[in-house]
């Protein structure tokens, strides 16, 4: 599987450790998910804003067709 190095300052790290500590999961799991949700968000919003534009100018395309 390709891998990804990151880069991390030693307060980000401490902080990422910590919270891989208390979930009980690996620090690797823990910004893979954070990749993985930040991907999703992002094209989740793009849709919704999509889906935004095609209802308010719905009107306007039946007008110009």
């Amino acid at each position: 599987m390709p891998a990804l190095n990151l880069r991390f300052t030693e307060e980000e790290l401490d902080a990422l450790r910590e919270r891989a500590e208390a979930e009980g999961r690996s620090m690797q799991s823990i910004a893979h998910d954070a990749v993985v949700q930040a991907i999703s968000q992002r094209s989740r919003l793009f849709e919704d804003a999509a889906a935004h534009v095609l209802k308010v100018s719905g009107e306007l395309n039946r007008r110009l067709a």
